[in-house]
């Protein structure tokens, strides 16, 4: 019975361990995840997970032309096949694309063949679509054990992770001060911002992101995109 108790234990352990795991922003197993640059310059990477939506991308599209502000829009790949104009769209403003994926699955415990065509297929995607910037991944949800970080890793590739991540909050995530408060608190030189804007749930973050292009460019800071902020890290 006491052995039983033990193995119970330790796989109860082992399981909360890689819970832990699988939610930092910072660690992999393999390869690097970075959440934040660090860096005096004072500069800014402002990211969109999903998408692209022709309902709303326009409406984010306008507030960032209107504040002469460039950001990373991590895709997902099923979405850049369905609406490939959007693509255009977005890389006209002179923003970055990113890949979140294929289908937005959890990346965690599948089969080195799925993770390689979720991310693989999704690249492709953005190429087909006429993109041929440069391509950061985000893992969907964060979420990278087991076989993603060696692919990463094997791909010499990083999961961009973020600093500043207002939505995680339940409290928050409906309220528009509440969001740009927290950001305009939060964010500081070589931040990562991570924003939900596509979607009927992103009405908030849509409402704020003008207070908080607003804010940090009084504050001084400069808006780039991952691929910019990578390259100011130190050797």
């Amino acid at each position: 019975m006491r052995r039983l108790a033990v193995i119970i234990t330790v796989l109860i352990l082992s399981a909360w361990g890689a819970l832990q795991l699988s939610r930092s922003t910072t660690f992999m197993i393999a390869g690097e995840a970075i959440a934040r640059v660090e860096t005096n310059a004072p500069v800014i990477a402002l990211t969109f997970d999903d998408g692209p939506s022709p309902r709303f991308l326009g409406d984010v599209l306008t507030t960032l032309n209107e504040h002469g502000t460039v950001a990373t829009f991590f895709l997902v790949g099923q979405d850049v096949v369905a609406h490939p104009e959007l693509v255009t769209q977005i890389a006209d403003g002179g923003h970055e694309l990113g890949n979140h994926s294929y289908s937005h699955p959890r990346l965690v415990l599948m089969s080195p063949s799925r993770v390689a065509a979720e991310i693989e297929t999704t690249d492709q995607s953005l190429r087909n679509a006429g993109y041929t910037g440069a391509i950061p991944f985000r893992p969907p949800y964060g979420k990278k054990l087991v076989i993603l970080p060696f692919y990463l890793a094997r791909n010499e590739r990083p999961a961009i992770m973020w600093d500043v991540a207002p939505e995680d909050d339940p409290a928050l995530a409906g309220d528009a001060d509440a969001i740009t408060d927290f950001v305009l608190k939060e964010a500081r030189s070589g931040s990562i911002i991570l924003l939900h804007p596509m979607y009927d749930s992103g009405a908030a973050t849509r409402a704020a992101l003008p207070a908080i292009l607003s804010g940090l460019t009084a504050r001084g800071f400069e808006f780039v995109t991952v691929s910019e902020l990578l390259d100011l890290r130190a050797p």
